[in-house]
């Protein structure tokens, strides 16, 4: 009998979450949901979506962009992806590549069409905005259980939702955050809500995910809606159109394929 992919995530997921329930100490609970959740969300190879972004000043006044967002899911390491933005002409073909490693550092590389030219983003550079959003770079990098501490605090329920909250400690020196605090809903086995504190410990912004639609056996967000609380800009991205599986060019996950 042949068993599906799917079926074989499923039945993982379903295994590591009893596992959380088995764990003695909060650590082990805590590790056990994160990889209940990363295993939840294993499988969908590749991933090709249209978004809006739009940025919001502390006054209100919003400025929207419109981007292509790519992903190729990664198996012996992280998962690759791809920004590129399309509209407005102030930003169109300003490109991201994010390499997305499981215990090194990550390597993003960005395209500036104004300049012709790729920059590396540096690790001490990855806390920085992304394109002036309330987005860093690091954030949009895919989350590798490896790289983190995982602590369950508890577990809630948020707007009749079912809910692990746990804390996330990146093991990573040069994050700009000092921990993030999640809510991860059990039956989306996704985030509804994240809290990112400073390195000084204090909360710096929070998001929300919302819309989830289910592709297949994966549970997906159509929105996160990001606030920092400390200057009182937001930011929101939205998607209109996602697609899981799809064929996906390699070569424009390579540097060399940022410029073209």
């Amino acid at each position: 009998m042949r068993i599906s992919l799917q079926t074989v995530v499923s039945l993982t997921a379903a295994l590591t979450v009893g596992a959380v329930a088995r764990a003695d100490s909060p650590a082990e609970r805590g590790q056990a949901v994160a990889i209940a959740v990363d295993r939840a969300n294993a499988g969908f190879a590749s991933d090709r979506s249209a978004l809006t972004m739009e940025l919001i000043n502390a006054h209100g006044d919003v400025t929207t962009r419109r981007l292509l967002l790519e992903t190729v899911e990664g198996t012996e390491d992280g998962d690759r992806s791809r920004v590129v933005f399309e509209w407005p002409a102030d930003v169109k073909g300003t490109r991201l590549l994010t390499w997305t490693h499981k215990r090194s550092d990550d390597d993003q590389w960005l395209f500036l069409p104004s300049i012709k030219r790729v920059k590396r983003i540096s690790a001490n550079n990855k806390s920085g905005s992304f394109m002036g959003s309330e987005f860093a770079f690091e954030d949009l990098a895919s989350v590798e259980v490896e790289k983190y501490r995982h602590t369950l605090l508890a577990e809630p329920v948020v707007a009749g939702r079912n809910c692990w909250q746990v804390e996330r400690v990146s093991t990573d020196s040069s994050s700009g955050y000092k921990r993030q605090v999640i809510w991860f809903d059990k039956e989306y086995m996704n985030p509804l809500r994240i809290d990112f504190y400073d390195r000084k410990d204090e909360l710096l912004k929070t998001a929300l995910f919302t819309g989830y639609k289910k592709f297949g056996k994966l549970w997906r967000f159509s929105q996160i809606d990001i606030t920092n609380v400390q200057t009182h800009k937001k930011s929101r991205l939205i998607w209109h159109d996602r697609k899981l599986g799809v064929q996906v060019a390699s070569a424009v996950f390579e540097p060399a394929g940022l410029t073209e």
